[in-house]
């Protein structure tokens, strides 16, 4: 460490993906005196209008969807109170039909690896990030930018460090420690559900963790779990900025918060690698780096 001011750098494929997906650590963090940056890889311009309650589409198509979301974006991190980077490739949507179709030319997801890290190993020299998060492998859903997000993230992790790659974009920054985030674990949402039911309400999840069960999809480990109750204000203001995606009457919202505060108080991660000594479980992303000097 060259300075004793830590960073924390979260890496998300499309802009709305910070406000749902550790949020309220980042949040926390930056109110404690970290430098938080949020980089998004796409500007959503393929995304669709998903709040009914927004009214018709931005027009102009994907220029007209990039510009609201880009509006967003800044009001969400405002709220977050961190700072937001654009890394400038194009969203690639999400194709549907079987068989799929094809992902659009130019698209984030079909761009060459070393021309799609390019820019993030760049703004890790630059910032020089001690922890990052991005998403698992499996991008944390199918969507082609999560798993393309995900790939750029581990190269950048790997790449950043060393001097005989990439060249020209800055001089060499090595991260200590690479997080995958935990939205929506089926832990979280069963307890979730269960303290609904016993306070006599209804819950937004039985469909959601009966499929998942029965679908048998496999949970990843939790290995840190970081409280961030106090900012669950700030999450939410962030979600209800990306007014086109996020339903403010809808299942984000449907939670009572002292409820949410008394069962699920925290926001999980998965240490995917670390080059600093920490025992697991945490509570904290910066275990094992706090105090360290350069």
């Amino acid at each position: 460490m060259t300075d004793d001011t830590l960073r924390l750098m979260a890496v998300h494929a499309h802009p709305d993906d910070e406000s749902s997906k550790g949020a309220a650590t980042a949040a926390r963090y930056a109110a404690e005196g970290v430098e938080v940056l949020v980089v998004t890889c796409t500007g959503g311009e393929r995304g669709d209008v998903l709040n009914p309650h927004y009214g018709p589409p931005p027009a102009g198509g994907i220029v007209g969807m990039r510009e609201v979301r880009r509006a967003e974006m800044a009001a969400a991190a405002a709220a977050l109170g961190v700072r937001q980077h654009w890394l400038g490739f194009v969203d690639s949507g999400l194709p549907e039909g079987d068989p799929l179709p094809p992902l659009p030319a130019g698209c984030f997801a079909l761009t060459p690896l070393v021309e799609a890290a390019a820019p993030l190993v760049a703004l890790v020299r630059e910032f020089r990030p001690h922890v990052m998060t991005t998403y698992d492998p499996s991008g944390g859903y199918p969507h082609p930018d999560h798993v393309m997000c995900h790939i750029v993230s581990m190269e950048a992790w790997s790449a950043a460090g060393e001097p005989g790659r990439y060249q020209g974009t800055g001089a060499p920054w090595q991260p200590l420690k690479l997080y995958y985030d935990h939205g929506f674990s089926l832990a979280r949402m069963r307890a979730v559900h269960d303290a609904i039911l016993a306070a006599g309400g209804a819950s937004p999840f039985s469909d959601w963790i009966d499929s998942r069960e029965s679908r048998e999809v496999p949970e990843r480990p939790v290995t840190t779990r970081v409280r961030c109750d106090d900012y669950f204000d700030r999450r939410d203001a962030a979600l209800r900025a990306h007014a086109t995606q996020i339903d403010p009457a809808g299942w984000f919202f449907a939670v009572p918060r002292e409820l949410e505060r008394q069962v699920w108080p925290w926001e999980e991660f998965e240490l995917a690698a670390s080059r600093v000594p920490t025992t697991t479980p945490e509570d904290d992303l910066f275990a094992g780096i706090r105090g360290l000097q350069a």
